[in-house]
Formats: structure tokens, C-alpha cells, sequence
């Protein structure tokens, strides 16, 4: 795997882009008018991204039919020196469809404690934890 990153202006907008192509801009989101993620959000949605292909392609496998599939994270930061790394990660599945709760709950836990390789490279160091939704109903 490998990307290339590219200063794309004066300041800290960059390009990244994989092999086939595909980008997402990076920037410094403390200054005004930033055009892109800052790297530190671009981390929580690879968990998202990570988490949500798993949670999908389980039910999917099972036959529940997903009409609709969002997710919300957020990170908790703490100061280490002079960073600011992760304490703690919560995402939130919220699912819409035929979908038996239970079965979303297990897709759910299986991508985080098997599955997903970004909340695995996390885990050793940052706390992550998810909650699921099905249909408006907290499982």
C-alpha cells in the first residue's frame, strides 16, 4: 500500500492520493479558510470508513436489508508533550431497514474486536468504543 502526498498551495493544503488515483485534501484546520480534513479527523474517518464496510458486508452476507447506514465518531484528545494523540474513540452505527438488531449489534462487534485494521492498529494506545442504532432504537 502506498500513497503520495502533494503541497498543493502556499500553506498546508495537501493532496493525498492512493494507487488507483482517488484523493482526499489535508489541511490545517486551525487557520481560516482551510479547504481540506486535518489529519486528526482524516483518522476518525478511516475508523468510519473501516468500521462501516465491515458492519455492511456482514449484514449484507446475512441478507438484512439496509436502507440506510450512517455513522458519527468522535474522538477524545489528550495532551502527550507536545501532541495531542486520541484517548479515546466512540463511533456510532445508526442503521435503517429490515435489519435484526441483534445481528447488527454482532457485525458491529465483530469489526471492532476482529475486523476492522485501522481501530486494531488503534486499539493498543486509544480506547474505542461503539454503540448501534436500528432504526431509530438503541440496541
Amino acid at each position: 500500500m502506498k500513497i503520495t502526498l502533494n503541497r498543493i498551495n502556499d500553506d498546508f493544503l495537501f493532496e493525498c492520493t492512493n494507487s488507483q488515483g482517488n484523493s482526499i485534501l489535508l489541511d490545517n484546520t486551525s487557520q481560516p479558510g482551510a479547504k481540506g480534513v486535518s489529519p486528526m479527523e482524516s483518522m476518525l474517518m478511516a475508523v468510519a470508513g473501516c468500521s462501516g464496510i465491515d458492519v455492511v458486508s456482514i449484514l449484507k452476507k446475512q441478507r438484512q436489508v439496509i436502507t440506510g447506514f450512517k455513522a458519527e465518531v468522535e474522538g477524545e484528545r489528550i495532551p502527550v508533550d507536545d501532541a495531542k494523540p486520541f484517548k479515546s474513540i466512540i463511533v456510532k452505527f445508526f442503521l435503517e431497514g429490515n435489519i435484526d438488531p441483534n445481528k447488527a449489534q454482532k457485525a458491529s462487534q465483530l469489526s471492532f474486536e476482529k475486523y476492522c485494521s485501522v481501530s486494531k492498529t488503534l486499539e493498543p494506545n486509544v480506547e474505542i468504543r461503539y454503540e448501534v442504532y436500528v432504526n431509530g432504537e438503541k440496541v
